[in-house]
């Protein structure tokens, strides 16, 4: 499997999982492009054999790589295409796919130029497995049509987590009964949308989650009588404070099991919207800004009524504290949320069997 970073890797190990239970015997290489994907896996447990770096994408790199390695199977995940790694996997006889393809406009494909980019993937892809009826029209309508719609994996992936041990220590406790707001891989402009409710609403508990953990700092700055997580065995910490600052990584799927409001980071800007769908599994109704092209499940879930976009902090600070007053809309937007996922088809058992007919 290559995955070009950390997201495209969890949307692609589903589907990694139930090969490896049907094909048992054979090993398993993953390799990224991005450190961010890299860094956390290689440091924790996972199925892979191996773990490495894809080089460069030049057809002598490439060929001395594949060399080393008898691919029988390989899949990239979402749009990370390698042309010369393609080209060399399938004379060597791999079978090649696409695993919850995402076409979309912008694409160097659909453009005056683009018909050298769709006729390497018409020969060198043998299946497109598309997360969306739109990515499988464009696809189609430039001559990609090895393919079938067969939604997006990471619902298969965050349906699993509500079957996980959710339990983190303390943070029952922290909330008491009070409504709790998680602010999960949040940004500056998440934590403005933190501070703004800090000020005005004093009955909700705001537990800060930074996508970059040197911002804890800059949090304790904001918010001076918060606890830290990593010290609340150490200092007895006194619950009555408002603010929870999480200066660990590995805990915010669970923390969105004690939401009642969740607030997810990378929304407001273009470094791209983070994961909606482990907060909604929970039934919890996710906020975030609206600069989210990739990621067309933001739009199914506003559409479904389990979420929200906004243009500012400010709106989005406004909506989380009408959700903590008004306790039916709050409810509905919940039920929402997870009848949003929990209907969406498995599309990792859609996906192997095409791939193992």
């Amino acid at each position: 499997m290559h995955a070009a970073s950390l997201g495209e890797y969890e949307q692609g190990l589903p589907v990694l999982e139930q090969l490896k239970e049907r094909l048992s015997d054979h090993k398993i290489l993953i390799t990224f492009f991005s450190p961010s994907g890299y860094e956390n896996v290689i440091r924790k447990k996972n199925i892979a054999d191996v773990i490495c770096y894809l080089p460069f994408d030049k057809k002598s790199h490439v060929k001395e790589f594949v060399s080393e390695i008898n691919v029988e199977i390989f899949f990239t995940v979402k749009y990370d295409y390698w042309y010369n790694l393609l080209e060399v996997l399938k004379q060597k006889g791999t079978k090649t796919y696409v695993i919850s393809a995402l076409f979309y406009e912008a694409q160097s494909f659909f453009t005056s130029y683009g018909k050298w980019f769709v006729a390497e993937l018409q020969k060198n892809i043998d299946w497109f497995f598309h997360q969306t009826d739109m990515s499988y029209a464009l696809a189609k309508s430039v001559g990609l049509t090895k393919s079938s719609v067969t939604g997006d994996t990471r619902f298969d992936r965050v349906k699993q987590l509500q079957n996980q041990d959710n339990q983190v220590e303390f943070i029952a406790d922290f909330i008491g009964r009070d409504k709790a707001v998680v602010f999960g891989s949040c940004w500056q402009a998440e934590e403005k949308v933190a501070e703004e409710v800090f000020q005005v609403s004093p009955y909700a508990k705001l537990i800060l989650a930074p996508h970059d953990l040197k911002r804890v700092q800059y949090l304790k700055q904001i918010f001076p009588d918060a606890i830290l997580y990593s010290k609340i065995k150490d200092s007895k910490a006194d619950f009555r404070a408002r603010v929870l600052i999480i200066d660990s990584i590995g805990l915010l799927s669970k923390l969105y099991s004690y939401a009642d409001i969740a607030v997810v980071g990378g929304g407001f800007h273009d470094a791209g919207l983070h994961n909606i769908l482990e907060a909604a599994t929970f039934g919890v109704p996710v906020l975030f800004g609206n600069h989210y092209r990739k990621n067309p499940e933001a739009d199914e879930m506003i559409s479904a009524d389990g979420g929200k976009s906004f243009e500012n902090t400010g709106l989005a600070a406004d909506f989380v504290m009408f959700l903590i007053n008004n306790e039916e809309t709050l409810r509905i937007m919940s039920a929402n949320a997870q009848k949003f996922v929990a209907e969406k088809p498995n599309s990792t058992a859609l996906i192997i069997n095409k791939i193992l007919s």
